[in-house]
């Protein structure tokens, strides 16, 4: 082998596998788009979106790959290995694998932010539930911020994007 097919072989090897979307509003159309990059300990989710209510807002992993729009229910529920599952990242009885932290939207509508999660995996790796699994999962962002605690969903309200991860 050649060091440049070793070379090409490696950086093959030590590349990350993403999956990107659109990122849809209520009203169906493309107001942005994430990336979810796995990683060997979790995922990296990247979100660039504009139109958005200036703010906090929850963001979560949901559990099917369905962004039927207005209000994204066909999304599922949270992406979770447990049942029943303990909603929030400040819960000490939390099992809620799509938890993510909140994401916060500029006075002009627009947000770009990466955040990673140990919670759940692009494929399947370990215990962590795969995002690409038989029917897939999405990203969905809420119009409220998360308080962590709260069940079932932390407060966040209701879901105004969604992004299929598929």
């Amino acid at each position: 082998m050649t060091l440049l097919a070793l070379g090409l072989a490696i950086g093959t090897a030590q590349a990350a596998t993403s999956q990107s979307s659109d990122l849809v509003g209520a009203d169906g159309g493309t107001i942005g788009k994430i990336t979810v990059t796995d990683a060997p300990h979790g995922v990296l989710l990247r979100i660039t979106a504009k139109g958005l209510t200036p703010g906090w807002h929850g963001v979560h992993f949901h559990e099917k790959a369905d962004c039927s729009a207005p209000t994204f229910k066909s999304a599922g529920a949270h992406v979770h290995s447990m049942t029943p599952v303990t909603h929030g990242l400040l819960n000490p009885q939390a099992n809620d694998d799509g938890d993510l932290p909140n994401l916060y939207v500029a006075a002009d509508g627009s947000v770009t932010v990466e955040l990673y999660s140990t919670l759940v995996s692009l494929k399947g790796a370990g215990e962590r539930p795969a995002l690409l699994d038989a029917d897939g999962s999405s990203v969905v962002i809420h119009a409220n911020p998360d308080d962590y605690m709260t069940q079932p969903i932390g407060g966040a309200g209701d879901r105004v994007a969604c992004a299929p991860i598929k």
